[in-house]
Order: C-alpha cells, then structure tokens, then sequence
C-alpha cells in the first residue's frame, strides 16, 4: 500500500492550496480516511477525515477553512485549504483514521505571514 501526498507549497496567509494524496493498494473510499500535519517541534495531529459515507469531520483548527473530499474514480484523497494561517505551517500528510498505513513523505505547506 502507498499513499503519496502532493500539492503543497509557499502560499500568502489568506490563500489557498489544494492537497491530493493518490493511493494504491488501497480504495479510500473503503476505509475513513484522514489528512494529518505535523508542525516544527509538534506532534502530528489529526485535520479532518472522511468516513466511507463520506461525511466528513474536522478539526476545530479546519472547520470553515478545509474541505476533505475524494474523487472515487482516481482513488485519490483531496483537501481543500482556503483562508490559510501562518499556523497551518506543516508538513500534511494522508493515512487512514486512525494511522494503519506507514507515513508516506508528506508535502509541505508553508504560510507566510
């Protein structure tokens, strides 16, 4: 199984980013799946999963500023992050919820203030 988180980068505080975690091995639309981030000197934490109904839950940090979505076709896991804080600084990552998966490399997200 291999997920692979991409789409991150340098972005002004208020912008937006769109996160894509492509999967294999796995259907995601099976299993809740989660994205993660782990700031410098943080523990990874939990920003918002997807249950296989596809409802979705967040954070209190995401709620109103990300979405989590999938697109069944590509197998592929998406997060949508509008709003961006200097906070949201980190290194994102996809697994399932809870983490069963090994962490893939991430893709990191950098506000600038």
């Amino acid at each position: 199984v291999q997920l692979q988180a991409s789409g991150g980068g340098l972005v002004q505080a208020g912008g937006s980013l769109r996160l894509s975690c492509t999967a294999s091995g796995i259907i995601v639309s099976n299993y809740v799946m989660g994205w993660y981030r782990q700031a410098p000197g943080k523990q990874r934490e939990l920003v918002a999963r997807i249950f296989s109904s596809g409802t979705a839950v967040y954070d209190n940090s995401a709620k109103g500023r990300f979405s989590i979505f999938r697109d069944i076709a590509k197998n592929t896991l998406y997060l949508q992050m509008n709003s961006l804080k200097a906070e949201d600084t980190a290194v994102y990552y996809c697994n399932q919820s809870p983490a069963k998966l090994n962490w893939g490399q991430g893709t990191l997200v950098t506000v600038s203030s």
